[in-house]
């Protein structure tokens, strides 16, 4: 089964990084790929099961999924229940890094086409990563005016009036 993790930086502080993630319903707020996603069912704070629908090269892809979150570990894991592909399972997760946080998508999918697959992996893990790193980018874009100023950055003296 093809596999596409794709890590980003963030320089944030976890917490508000991982706040940030697992809000999924606003990703269609910052994330041009993500036409909606929408929380369908949460029984209690670690589980939920949330539809989405993302473009991806021209085609919209829709699935629903049921989520597992672990806030100590700043992880939720997620796996397909019905949609588009034939297998879809992974976990996003925020680990501290130097500087901020570390933002991590892991997700490994079948298209659900056997005879098809060997020629159509390929395209169809390029086309998620690099839609996973537009989500990323995005996020980090999003989170940029939460960003600690840089020791390496000059700083503005305040005006004294």
């Amino acid at each position: 089964m093809p596999r596409v993790e794709v890590e980003l930086p963030i320089a944030v502080p976890p917490d508000t990084v991982w706040a940030a993630v697992v809000d999924v319903e606003r990703y269609p707020r910052c994330m041009a790929s993500v036409d909606s996603v929408v929380i369908t069912e949460q029984p209690d704070p670690c589980h939920r099961t949330t539809a989405w629908s993302v473009r991806l090269q021209g085609s919209v892809l829709r699935w629903t999924e049921a989520e597992v979150i672990d806030p100590a570990a700043r992880r939720f894991d997620f796996r397909q229940l019905s949609g588009d592909l034939g297998e879809f399972v992974g976990h996003w997760a925020v680990d501290a890094a130097p500087g901020g946080s570390l933002v991590t998508l892991h997700a490994d999918f079948d298209i659900g086409i056997p005879l098809l697959a060997e020629m159509l992996n390929p395209i169809a893990a390029t086309a998620l990563r690099e839609n996973a790193e537009g989500m990323l980018a995005a996020l980090r874009r999003e989170l940029a005016p939460l960003a600690a100023p840089r020791a390496d950055r000059p700083q503005h003296p305040a005006v004294a009036g």
